[in-house]
């Protein structure tokens, strides 16, 4: 039987870690954890299957890439230019501390001043997942606390890029530092980073366009996986840096163009699934005898994170300005670690900076700070109330009154338009003369450019994918209008943004009677049937022409509308007609021309006592194509005016001939 080593150690890993998983789900803590204890579960330190260390640690690396490159993919200068007076002094200043804090603990314990260093920067960057999982989980990230403590962590990224260049610097077996490697190595991750954006800022987004008019979603998500990888393959062999800065450059590049979104939901599936080889293989090399045998060393640094962390950032708020509401969420989103200590400390263990012991004490600190983490979470208004009753510490920490912490412009809700069909495209053109902010996705890459000269907001991927539907910012949308065709894809599109969003008006377009009824369980708030709604309008438009009031006729349409069309498909419909149009047999409402002849030219409402000496009552005058509902008495007549009048048929008739030049 052929060799299937490979096989074996995939499988058992991620079995491993959905059996985890699942239970870290049950016990209500992040799945990372889960996964961690599968990693020494199937580790050489325990007893049972032992996993191939080396194998599953290469295929750990794509995990590395494909976390960088989606990091590079969510990515924006813009994001941290909004939040950059406190994020940028907070996570220079937090990591700077907390590294620090952590640097002089285990000194005390007699490290290497090399080991203690990478250990005080693995603590120092927080887990992007953990941190975007609590804040969703709680309605928190689109909040100005939520988006300062996402610009925070952006900060920290990209620290922890340089921190992954300057490594291998640092590594100097006879514990000197050497300027000259240094330079060297900035010297390469600047050409890397020039090539980058001179080079790769144009030909990656053209070389994706190409390939989307190919209209192959194969070769599409090929493509994006053979940048990902030949992008970080290429910056190890060629320049010398490390795997997770070029992974990170080509999706920081691809951010910026209107197909990120459809790339960030294809490069998904391959992102979570290597990613979970990651966090098993970082568990593998655990030692749990050691981490019983050290329990005080491994309580202290998790101290360090999850209280020392907490402190250092409301500190910290004491001398930034800013809402202390928001320095208590960031406290609390920022005190755990994760991915990125994992990747730091892989490199120092590859790099002989620190021993597997070592790196076994970051780890623990890792599982225990992402278990306690949602308890930080679920004791921030504990603590807001507390700090509130000591008023000298409440001012210090929140300057509100003295900085705005507004994130971008409240005002601002586009409507998102999914689409540009016929439908979409009127649309569009409507919202804009009304020059009303809109949002568009369309899978047609001619359309896109199109609308890219049209300065219309774009972006290219698929609306079904949730994916990409959440990247829209449905939760600050006016309202969604998804003018498909494809009723399968409308579905799933209004299940997602009803979730994201409990409140937002989405008009869904139907393409059978039952799938009304199937969007409207969904949570549609309006949904059009073309065939039922143009014969909807013939019964309108018919009314009309019989002499029935507007008013009541588009009452009656809007009401057929709003029981999903029941009422033209029901034969038994005559109540409703009946009972809408009640009053129509009763009173008529009609639209007189006052001609160059009228007697009543000149004279005021007053004056002819039109209801007085004919029955009828005035209602409404058109003038200059302007509506006067109720006209005051005062109001004189003039020269091609329309009046609206409600009377019985004989009381508009004598009105009529009156304004003609008979008599009243």
């Amino acid at each position: 039987m052929h060799n299937i080593t490979l096989l074996i150690n995939i499988t058992v890993a991620l079995a491993g870690a959905f059996i985890g998983g699942l239970i870290a789900r049950r016990l209500g803590i992040p799945v990372i954890v889960g996964y961690l204890l599968a990693g020494i579960a199937i580790g050489p330190f325990t007893p049972g299957f032992v996993g191939d260390v080396e194998t599953i640690g290469q295929l750990a690396e794509l995990g590395v890439i494909f976390l960088m490159f989606g990091v590079g993919l969510h990515f924006s200068f813009n994001d941290l230019a909004k939040v950059r007076h406190i994020a940028v002094p907070g996570a220079i200043g937090q990591m700077l501390l907390a590294a620090v804090l952590a640097y002089l603990v285990t000194q005390t314990w007699g490290w290497e001043p090399i080991a203690s260093i990478v250990l005080g920067l693995s603590i120092s960057v927080a887990s992007t997942v953990v941190l975007l999982r609590n804040l969703m989980d709680r309605n928190l990230l689109n909040t100005p606390a939520g988006q300062a403590s996402v610009g925070w962590l952006v900060m920290e990224d990209l620290a922890t890029i340089f921190i992954l260049i300057l490594m291998p610097a640092l590594a100097q077996q006879d514990g000197s530092f050497q300027w000259q490697t240094l330079t060297l190595t900035l010297l390469k991750a600047s050409a890397f980073i020039a090539l980058m954006f001179f080079v790769g800022k144009r030909g990656i987004p053209w070389l994706l366009g190409h390939v989307v008019r190919t209209g192959s979603r194969e070769l599409f998500i090929l493509g994006v996986l053979v940048i990902a990888l030949s992008t970080a393959m290429g910056a190890a062999e060629l320049f010398s840096v490390s795997l997770a800065l070029g992974a990170f450059a080509a999706g920081a590049i691809i951010s910026e163009s209107p197909l990120s979104y459809q790339v960030g939901a294809d490069v998904l599936p391959f992102r979570e699934a290597f990613a979970i080889l990651f966090f098993v293989s970082v568990g593998m090399l655990v030692n749990p005898s050691f981490l019983f045998a050290n329990v005080m060393p491994v309580l202290a640094i998790t101290a360090i994170v999850v209280v020392g962390k907490a402190l250092i950032t409301l500190l910290l708020g004491f001398v930034i300005p800013g809402h202390g509401h928001i320095f208590l969420v960031v406290a609390a989103g920022l005190s755990q670690i994760g991915e990125f200590s994992f990747i730091v400390g892989q490199a120092g263990l590859a790099l002989n900076m620190i021993d597997r012991n070592q790196y076994s004490i970051i780890l623990a600190a890792a599982l225990f700070s992402i278990a306690i983490n949602p308890v930080l979470f679920r004791m921030i208004p504990t603590i807001e109330r507390a700090l509130h009753r000591v008023p000298w510490v409440w001012k210090q920490l929140n300057k509100q009154e003295r900085v705005k912490t507004f994130i971008g412009d409240p005002d601002v809700q586009p409507v998102v338009i999914v689409g540009y069909g016929r439908v979409g495209a009127h649309l569009v053109n409507v919202l804009g003369t009304l020059e009303i902010p809109i949002k568009l996705i369309e899978m047609d890459v001619e359309k896109i450019a199109l609308l890219n000269k049209k300065q219309i907001p774009t972006v290219y991927g698929d609306a079904a994918n949730s994916e990409v539907l959440m990247n829209l910012g449905l939760d600050n949308a006016k309202a969604l209008v998804i003018s498909l065709s494809e009723e399968a894809a409308t579905e799933v599109i209004v299940r997602t943004a009803r979730v994201a969003n409990p409140l937002l008006p989405i008009i869904a377009r139907a393409g059978t009677e039952d799938g009304i009824l199937r969007l409207a369980g969904l949570g549609a708030t309006f949904i059009i049937h073309p065939e039922l709604e143009g014969g909807l309008e013939m019964v309108r438009h018919t009314l009309l022409q019989l002499g029935f009031p507007r008013r009541e006729v588009d009452g009656y349409a809007e009401e057929v509308r709003h029981k999903q069309y029941e009422a033209l498909k029901d034969t038994n419909a005559q109540p409703l007609v009946k009972d809408i149009l009640r009053a129509v047999g009763e009173i008529e409402i009609s639209w007189l021309e006052m001609p160059p002849t009228s007697p009543l030219i000149g004279h005021s409402l007053a004056e002819t006592n039109l209801r007085g000496r004919t029955g009828a009552s005035l209602v409404a005058l058109v003038r200059d194509h302007k509506l006067s509902a109720n006209p005051k008495s005062s109001t004189v007549f003039v020269e091609n005016d329309r009046i609206g009048v409600i009377g019985e048929p004989d009381q508009i008739k004598a009105l009529e001939q009156w304004i003609n030049g008979g008599k009243s």
